[in-house]
């Protein structure tokens, strides 16, 4: 695990003693959001022809900083769901990404499309606290759990009723995922040791994965062409967020990007 992400769940274990002291653990199944149905977050990406699109509401990141200044995630996700998104995914992480929960509930009220809570998740608690703000589906990031604590976490979200994606960054991730209970895999195409990018490393380790298992490539990802090389990869979807996030309207990108991809996908057949 990079220094970096090992502050991050270092701060992330640190806000989550907080919020438990201030909102227990069976208080959570007394919000409003709580009782809604979890829509079914796998299915979502296997509906398109080519490569569906998960578009994230993403404000900010360690990395780059503040990404979007005028940031309004009611807006940004009506705008994806009229783009054509098969899903959001919301950034709840607050010291890291200036996320909160917030943004999860605003969307979850605004849109009828799956939603994907992305945190750095270590607790059974903060899987209770996504259904209780609208998630139907959460990360689960396999550098930072042991192969126990995965499973455990697994076991939680089949208890409140929603999917994970489980996230691998390398091959060593691998050993703590037991396919059996995991759907749906995520590779990180960004190496946490040199930041950089890598769209066939990440294809590479996906294709690892049992030939049922639905595949998502995530990070570094901002044109068709992209989506061109996981098509012909039979990636199933990909998760974007920077990328859309600094255009002006990022419902009209995903439309746009989306549009692209079914020009490329055309002239290859021809």
């Amino acid at each position: 695990m990079s220094n970096i992400l090992e502050e991050i769940v270092e701060q992330t274990a640190s806000d989550l003693k907080k919020r438990k002291k201030e909102r227990s653990f069976s208080d959570l199944g007394d919000l409003e959001l709580y009782e809604e149905k979890s829509q079914n977050f796998a299915e979502s990406l296997l509906q398109d022809n080519d490569v569906a699109i998960i578009a994230e509401i993403k404000k900010a990141s360690p990395s780059k900083g503040l990404i979007r200044p005028d940031f309004d995630p009611q807006k940004i996700a009506a705008q994806y769901q009229e783009g054509g998104a098969s899903a959001i995914s919301v950034l709840t992480d607050e010291p890291a990404f200036k996320g909160s929960l917030k943004y999860l509930e605003i969307s979850s009220r605004e849109v009828s499309i799956p939603l994907l809570r992305k945190d750095f998740i270590i607790d059974p608690y903060q899987i209770k606290e996504a259904k209780a703000f609208g998630a139907d589906a959460v990360l689960l990031i396999a550098t930072i759990t042991d192969g126990h604590q995965l499973q455990e976490l697994l076991h939680a979200t089949k208890e409140f009723e929603l999917q994970a994606l489980v996230e691998c960054y390398s091959e060593e991730d691998f050993q703590y995922v037991n396919f059996e209970e995991v759907d749906i895999l995520g590779v990180n195409n960004r190496d946490l040791r040199t930041f950089e990018v890598d769209l066939h490393r990440g294809v590479e380790l996906l294709h690892k994965a049992p030939d049922d298992t639905v595949l998502v490539s995530e990070s570094g990802l901002g044109s068709a062409g992209d989506l061109q090389f996981l098509f012909e990869q039979n990636i199933d979807a990909a998760l974007i967020g920077e990328y859309f996030m600094r255009q002006s309207n990022p419902g009209e990108a995903v439309s746009a990007m989306k549009s692209e991809l079914q020009k490329l996908i055309t002239s290859e057949t021809e």
